[in-house]
């Protein structure tokens, strides 16, 4: 039987181990990319449910989508491990922890406020999953990066994110044309290389305008379907990840539809850092305050859905189309890419994950766990919330 076929069912097993993994890394996993390495530690690491030559090819689609990359990533290995119904259970047991919590605290947040135990299990968590993130980083980039061609190509990617002004979609895309050039035909290569600055220059042009027609309000109340419409464009046409779909949606809420103040937006933002799992989880409580738990319902749905389209439509033609070589050699010069534009992301969590020495020590204890020891991610995790809590006890 195919694991990509979604009309034949697969054992029991699988389905429970999707659904037991999935539930636990959503309920208590945080902060997007280091999720990302989470699902490495455990689900390719720990439990080999595929290589990490696979693993770099969904680190790298997910990339190169719009949408929400944490979910898009759980999906691809829910379907690596039980195909199309594999993929839909590992997507929905990952976000459905985050937002009944996400309701939990949004209620308990206004009457009691934010609670000093969450903020010393947040502070042990911070580190933790940065190091997590680091040891992926690394361990990835051990496997994914061959030759002094390669290692330009992660370094000029690293730069790339960290200083200009390319989106993470086009860099990949355009690490892909470098790949095929080098790998397989000069010629093709130099012809996807300038149809992609060609693309990205008019987007330059065009993308101004598209945004203006998107953010006009008038100034009447948000109904159910205007909660929707608005978090379907934002998951379906927002490209960067959590981060910088927060960051649009701010603007979006706060500025031009007004339909939270700049002071309510950042008590949603403090209940995403307490939620676990996807931060894009901050549209439910968008929608709460809009229009109660209905609204909650809607805009969780509405931001999450377009991921579960996309990837759960592209991966049976991608499962075929990763085998030709044009494709193997575009992903040579992506995954080198992806491994660049993940050590910046790390660089970038540091200054928040790591605030002081004490934190500094957690993290060098997790790496040194990490790199000497198999100890699963969420047994760290743990450990790391028992310590932020006692440190904030005994300070």
């Amino acid at each position: 039987m195919s694991a990509s076929d979604p009309q034949q069912p697969i054992p029991a097993g699988p389905w429970k181990e999707i659904a037991s993994n999935f539930l636990k890394i959503g309920a208590m996993a945080y902060g997007g990319p280091a999720i990302m390495g989470i699902m490495q530690a455990e689900l390719q690491e720990k439990r080999q449910w595929l290589g990490k030559e696979r693993f770099m090819e969904g680190l790298a689609l997910v990339n190169m989508l719009p949408g929400a990359g944490a979910t898009q990533l759980g999906i691809f290995l829910g379907h690596a491990r039980g195909g199309w119904w594999g993929g839909l259970l590992a997507g929905l047991c990952f976000v459905l922890p985050a937002f009944f919590i996400m309701l939990v605290l949004t209620a308990a947040y206004a009457t009691f406020g934010g609670s000093p135990l969450m903020r010393g299990a947040l502070y042990g968590l911070g580190p933790v999953v940065l190091g997590i993130f680091a040891v992926a980083v690394y361990r990835l980039g051990k496997n994914t990066i061959a030759g002094p061609a390669q290692i330009l190509i992660a370094l000029a990617a690293a730069v790339a994110a960290a200083t200009s002004p390319v989106g993470i979609a086009m860099l990949l895309a355009l690490a892909g044309g470098i790949g095929l050039s080098l790998f397989h035909s000069r010629k093709l290569g130099g012809v996807v290389l300038l149809a992609l600055i060609a693309a990205w220059l008019l987007s330059l042009v065009v993308q101004p305008g598209l945004v203006a027609t998107t953010t006009a309000a008038d100034g009447a109340p948000a109904s159910l379907l205007d909660i929707g419409i608005f978090f379907l464009k934002v998951g379906a046409f927002t490209f960067g990840g959590g981060l910088s779909m927060i960051a649009f949606v701010q603007e979006q809420v706060v500025n031009q539809l007004q339909w939270l103040t700049p002071r309510e937006f950042v008590d949603g933002l403090a209940l995403g850092q307490f939620t676990p799992g996807p931060i894009l989880m901050v549209a439910a409580y968008v929608g709460y305050k809009v229009a109660g738990f209905a609204g909650a319902a809607m805009g969780a749905a509405a931001i999450f859905l377009p991921s579960f389209i996309l990837m759960l439509s592209i991966l049976p033609v991608f499962d075929r189309v990763r085998k030709l070589m044009w494709m193997k050699a575009a992903l040579k010069g992506i995954g080198p890419a992806v491994i660049g534009v993940l050590a910046v992301s790390l660089t970038q969590m540091a200054p928040y994950a790591v605030p002081d020495g004490f934190a500094m020590a957690i993290f060098a204890a997790t790496l040194l766990v990490l790199l000497a020891w198999r100890i699963g991610a969420i047994k760290i995790m743990l450990g790391g919330a028992v310590t932020g809590i006692l440190r904030d006890r005994l300070a």
